[in-house]
C-alpha cells in the first residue's frame, strides 16, 4: 500500500511535465520513421530488426527521465522528509518503477503500432515482445534511480546522456558489433544493451534460437546487480541526506 501511494504521487509528478514525456516518445518514433525512408541496404534497418533496437533506445530516455525525477525529489528535500516514514528503500524503488510503467507501456505500444503501420507484419509475437519489453526496461529504470541518487538534477541529465550514447553504439541497433573489431564486439557482449536488443528481436521474430545463454546471463546479471546497487546507494543517500 505504501509503495502504491508513493507510485501515485510520482505519477502525478511525471504528468506535470508533459513536454518531457512528449520528447521521450517523439524522438524514438521519429527515428523509427525516418530511417525507414532512407532504404538503407542493411539488415539492421529492416523493420523486424530495427524496431526492437528503437524500443531499447527509447528505454535510455526512461533512464534520463527517472534520474531527473529522483534527483529533483532530492533537491526539493522530499526524500529527506520521507526518510522519517516507515517505508523501506526497496519500497521507494518500487514506487518509482511502478510510476514509470504506464509511460513504458505507452511508449512500446506506439513503437510497435508505427512499425505495423509502416509494414511490419502483425503477429502474436509482437504482443509477446511488448510484454517482454516491460521486463527489459527494468534495469534502465533502476539505472535512472541510481544516477538520480548520486547526481544533482543538472548532472543527472549529463550522466544519463552517456547511457543514451552507449545504447546507440553498443546495442547493435545501427550496425553489427563485428564491423568495429573484436575488442569493441567484446565490450558490446559484456554490456547489457546488445543482449536487450537480441532478446527482443528473437521474441518478436519468433527466432528464439538467436537468443544465446550469454544474452540471458548478461541481461539477468546486470539487472540484478543494478537493482541491488540502486537500493543500497539510495538507502545510503537517504541516510546521509537526513544527517
Amino acid at each position: 500500500m505504501r509503495t502504491m501511494n508513493f507510485a501515485r504521487r510520482n505519477f502525478k509528478e511525471i504528468m506535470r511535465d508533459p513536454l518531457s514525456i512528449i520528447f521521450a516518445l517523439a524522438l524514438p518514433l521519429f527515428l523509427l520513421f525516418i530511417f525507414q525512408q532512407f532504404n538503407i541496404p542493411s539488415d539492421n534497418y529492416r523493420l523486424e530488426n530495427f524496431t526492437p533496437g528503437i524500443v531499447v533506445f527509447g528505454f535510455s530516455f526512461i533512464t534520463l527521465f527517472t534520474a531527473m525525477l529522483v534527483a529533483k525529489d532530492r533537491s526539493t528535500s522530499l526524500l529527506i522528509r520521507l526518510g522519517t516514514s516507515p517505508m523501506r528503500p526497496a519500497e521507494y524503488i518500487g514506487g518509482y518503477m511502478i510510476s514509470i510503467l504506464p509511460m513504458i507501456i505507452l511508449q512500446n505500444i506506439l513503437f510497435f503500432a508505427l512499425a505495423v503501420i509502416m509494414g511490419l507484419k502483425f503477429s502474436v509475437y509482437i504482443i509477446l515482445a511488448l510484454l517482454a519489453s516491460i521486463v527489459v526496461a527494468i534495469p534502465f529504470i533502476a539505472l535512472g534511480i541510481l544516477i538520480g541518487s548520486v547526481c544533482s538534477e543538472k548532472a543527472s541529465s549529463g550522466v544519463s546522456s552517456i547511457i543514451i550514447q552507449l545504447v546507440c553504439f553498443t546495442s547493435g541497433m545501427y550496425f553489427p558489433k563485428e564491423l568495429i573489431g573484436k575488442a569493441f564486439a567484446r565490450v558490446c557482449e559484456i554490456l547489457p544493451f546488445e543482449s536487450c536488443v537480441t532478446i527482443l528481436r528473437g521474441i518478436m521474430n519468433n527466432q528464439t534460437d538467436m537468443i544465446s545463454i550469454r544474452n540471458i546471463v548478461v541481461f539477468a546479471a546486470w539487472t540484478i546487480a543494478i537493482l541491488i546497487i540502486s537500493v543500497v546507494v539510495f538507502k545510503k543517500k537517504m541516510t546521509s541526506d537526513n544527517k
